[in-house]
Formats: C-alpha cells, sequence, structure tokens
C-alpha cells in the first residue's frame, strides 16, 4: 500500500513544539518512504485560562503562562519559517515539502486569517478548534473535564465545529474533529463513540465540500470515517500531527488501511489527498 502524505506535521516553529526539527523531520520522511510533508505551524491566537498547577509539568508551555492564569501563545515568525523550508527543499530535493499553518479557531480571528494568508505562501491551511468559551473567557478543551461531565464537554465541542465551519471558508482540511477525545478522563466513564453519533454527523454534514482530517495522535475512530462517507465526505487527509521527528506518519499503515475499507482511494499523485 502506498504510504499517503503527512499533512500535519509541526516543528521548532510551532511554539509548542520545541522538539520538532525540521530537517530531521525531513531526514525521517525520506527513510520512511513519504511522498509529502506538509509542515503547518501552529498559528493561535485565543488566549486560555488554565487552573492554578494545571501546566505542571509541560515547562514548554508554563513559558506562556501570565500572572492571571492565561496561556498566551507568542506569534508565529512567518519569515523564519519559510526560510527554513526553502533550506529544507534544498537539502531534500526528492521530497516534496508542502508550506502550511494549522490555524485555531479560524472563525473568531477572521482578520487576521486575511494577513496571514495574503500573498499566497501557504500551500494547505488546517482549521483546529482547541478552545472553547465559558463566559467571558476561554478553556482549552482538556482543561473543561476537570468540572464538567464528559459527555457534555464532547457534545459542546462537536457543537462548535459547524460554527467554526460556517465562520471562515478559506480552511480546507478540518484538523482533529476527535481533539476532544484525546483528553477523555481515563476516570471517567467509558467513552463509546455511538452515543455521540448524532453530534458527530452534524458536524460532519457542515464540512461537506471540504476535507475531514484521520488523526493518528490519537487512535483514530472508524465509525467518524463511515458516517463521513455516509454524510456525503468526498476527502481525506492524514495527519500524524508530529511534534517530534519520530512522530511523523505515527500509526499511517493501519489507518490508510482503514480508510481505503471505507471506500477512500489515493488520488493520482502521491501526495494528493484520497477521494472515493
Amino acid at each position: 500500500m502506498t504510504m499517503p502524505a503527512d499533512n500535519h506535521v509541526h516543528t521548532e516553529w510551532s511554539w509548542d513544539a520545541p522538539a520538532g526539527a525540521m530537517e530531521e523531520t525531513c531526514r525521517r520522511a525520506v527513510e520512511l518512504g513519504l511522498p509529502a510533508v506538509a509542515f503547518t505551524g501552529h498559528v493561535d491566537l485565543t488566549p486560555w485560562t488554565v487552573r492554578p498547577g494545571e501546566l505542571d509539568g509541560f515547562p514548554h508551555l508554563q513559558r506562556y503562562e501570565t500572572a492571571n492564569l492565561e496561556v498566551v501563545p507568542p506569534a508565529f515568525d512567518v519569515d523564519g519559517y519559510l526560510a527554513a523550508v526553502e533550506r529544507c527543499r534544498d537539502l531534500f530535493p526528492g521530497l516534496r515539502i508542502v508550506t502550511g499553518v494549522e490555524f485555531g479557531e479560524p472563525h473568531r480571528h477572521r482578520e487576521r486569517l486575511t494577513e496571514l494568508l495574503a500573498g499566497g505562501r501557504f500551500d494547505r491551511v488546517l482549521g483546529s478548534l482547541h478552545c472553547l468559551p465559558v463566559g467571558e473567557r476561554f478553556y482549552e478543551v482538556g482543561g473543561l473535564y476537570f468540572d464538567r461531565a464528559p459527555g457534555a464537554v464532547l457534545r459542546e465541542y462537536l457543537a462548535e465545529i459547524p460554527r467554526l465551519v460556517a465562520g471562515d471558508d478559506r480552511f480546507e482540511v478540518l484538523a482533529h474533529i476527535d481533539y476532544a477525545v484525546r483528553s477523555w478522563p481515563v476516570d471517567g466513564p467509558e467513552f463509546v463513540v455511538g452515543e455521540f453519533e448524532a453530534e458527530f454527523r452534524h458536524a460532519l454534514r457542515s464540512l461537506a465540500g471540504r476535507v475531514l482530517e484521520v488523526n493518528t495522535r490519537g487512535r483514530p475512530i472508524p465509525e467518524i470515517v463511515r458516517w463521513w462517507r455516509e454524510e456525503g465526505g468526498t476527502a481525506i487527509s492524514f495527519g500524524s500531527d508530529a511534534h517530534a521527528p519520530d512522530a511523523l506518519a505515527f500509526g499511517f499503515a493501519e489507518a490508510a488501511a482503514m480508510v481505503e475499507a471505507h471506500g477512500f482511494r489515493p488520488g493520482r499523485h502521491p501526495h494528493d489527498m484520497w477521494r472515493r
């Protein structure tokens, strides 16, 4: 089976990926035989509130915690990132290297997204949802599980997806629709995807005409791919969401087999999206 392109990869140019060395990631891509890799730098403009001690053990995040318990991500160094991509293209001419960004909550930062995309410097634009509003503050989804029922958090997350999609049409790929499942509490009730079928289907319907990402940082959920197909979805992107070179294309063989079993096939070129 042809290995899909990894369309969601972070490097040291993403603020939360200090171990994500771009050159080493390219070297790893060549070793794995990947046809292409998209370096999707994090653009996160939504500060989120944390609880005291919530970031203990995460020094790469603690450095961005303010005195009023907000995490404020730094600006994305576009020029530095693009220069690094060009160096890697020179060093690895046989590897297709795609420029890209993962833009968090694009529906809440439309003007900033317009500024970023001016000039057409990015080939791949992912839209993602990491934070949800609670009153006048925002919280990273995992932080909401501290004092709320897990099912309620996931349903709120999925309800926000159609608003994100309707709020901006400039991102091609929706990243990790199952992001909230990653932090599902281990001491809570068992996660049963079928209990959230209606909510997932509603979110997937809203994405019609765009691309659904199968993200392998968490275990891919086959039911979501099946529902995507049944709701009219036609295209799939694969993303490891790697924040370090050794996580590149993690789980891709299994994910590709699962996606193929649901009727999606590689495109004409190895770096194309899979379609049905």
